[in-house]
């Protein structure tokens, strides 16, 4: 693997990194006052996307979709270093139209949709328009088991019917969120259970859409976000909504998230990346018992040992991501197992020994460290959770070295 950046990444590195100290680092104790007084875009939204957008820092994560989309033909392996800068302020992917879940669906529509649906959602998803919610997670079922999905998708005449509960819609809470893309059951009594599912185009406003309550996440709201339950009731969508055909939903889910886990991955890194920073600071400026944090044995060794915790996931994330564009998704499934387990268990620590580094202050607003806390140890469920992934990457394991 080669480990030097090409000059294309590393002046796009250059340049968000310019960008992040100059005009977002400034801005995050803006965007809490706003976002907690429900001030949703935040005032300065518009006027930073615009300038991403105009310095070619605009929907970095999407390869070789389209030559007039700026900043657009990234492979894996060149965007895994940017997403690692963004992670650094939770909101700060939004300015360059690389948020989750927005980047998977746009990712799904580009790759699986139909020419009209791409007009219809992709085209103003780009431009930052609108955004989207990935609506998969039930409630009432173990969803670490995607087979039991149970909402239906039914088909009637030349329109599908959706009923179903489902909650952690990322991004559905959003004014302008317009889309949700539903997974569902199209042929519950196929025998063969990973072609049971499908996907399919929602419009948020469809009649029958029930916003039942936002969810928290460790007491945070994930405003202006949102992580909506929501109740589906008798909606019906035309026929033409449906993504690839019935039963391929599990099939499209594959494309989608391999990428977003590297996505998440790197977001990650940065965000531990900085904590780690962040909580060198601290121990420089603090004293205890007549010396500083620093000089305490025990703070060391903390610093030290997360230093190799977040170097060890980078190579790792990066290895990946080499190897998927290298081989493609499925035959990267190992290091893409590998990374989800092992990514976000080491945010936690390391943000962990960051808030103990910062003593009370690192429960409170006062830092990121709380929130960037909970999104490492959601990250820990989300997109399947530890043991799902374990349990995959130890059963291929077994067959390649024991069969």
């Amino acid at each position: 693997m080669e480990f030097e950046y090409s000059d294309k990444v590393k002046r796009l590195q250059r340049q968000l990194l310019d960008f992040m100290e100059d005009h977002v680092e400034p801005r995050m104790a803006q965007w809490r006052r706003e976002v907690h007084a429900g001030t949703y875009p935040v005032s300065f939204m518009a006027d930073l996307k615009a300038l991403a957008r105009e310095e070619g820092l605009w929907n970095l994560f999407l390869p070789d979709l389209r030559d007039d989309e700026p900043g657009t033909g990234l492979s894996n392996l060149e965007y895994a270093p940017l997403a690692e800068i963004m992670g650094r302020v939770p909101w700060a992917s939004e300015v360059f139209n690389c948020n989750a879940p927005d980047t998977g669906n746009m990712e799904t529509i580009a790759r699986y949709g139909t020419d009209e649906q791409k007009e219809r959602w992709l085209q103003p998803m780009l431009a930052g328009e609108i955004y989207s919610a990935f609506v998969m997670t039930e409630p009432e079922v173990a969803s670490s088991d995607a087979t039991n999905i149970a909402c239906s998708i039914l088909r009637d005449g030349d329109n599908y019917v959706i009923n179903g509960r489902k909650w952690f819609a990322t991004g559905g809470m959003r004014e302008n969120c317009e889309l949700f893309i539903v997974m569902g059951k199209t042929d519950p009594d196929n025998p063969d259970r990973h072609r049971q599912q499908s996907m399919i185009l929602v419009p948020k406003d469809t009649p029958g859409i029930t916003i039942v309550r936002s969810l928290t996440t460790f007491g945070y709201d994930e405003a202006p976000m949102g992580e909506p339950e929501i109740v589906f009731d008798d909606v019906r969508v035309p026929a033409s909504n449906i993504l690839l055909g019935e039963g391929r939903g599990f099939e499209i889910a594959q494309g989608r998230l391999g990428p977003g886990r590297v996505h998440h991955c790197m977001r990650l890194i940065g965000s531990a990346q900085r904590a780690l920073e962040l909580a060198c600071v601290r121990a420089d400026s603090r004293s205890t018992f007549g010396r500083k944090l620093s000089e305490h044995q025990s703070v060391r060794e903390d610093l030290a040992k997360s230093f190799c915790d977040v170097e060890q996931a980078r190579l790792l994330t990066l290895k990946c991501a080499a190897e998927m564009d290298r081989v493609g998704n499925k035959e990267a499934r190992d290091l893409l197992a590998a990374i989800k387990v092992a990514v976000p268990e080491m945010a936690c620590r390391v943000i962990d020994r960051a808030i103990q580094i910062h003593g009370a202050a690192g429960l409170t607003e006062d830092t990121f460290l709380a929130s960037a806390f909970a999104y490492a140890r959601q990250i820990r469920i989300a997109d399947g959770p530890d043991q799902v992934h374990m349990m995959s990457l130890g059963r291929r394991l077994v067959r390649r070295y024991a069969g």
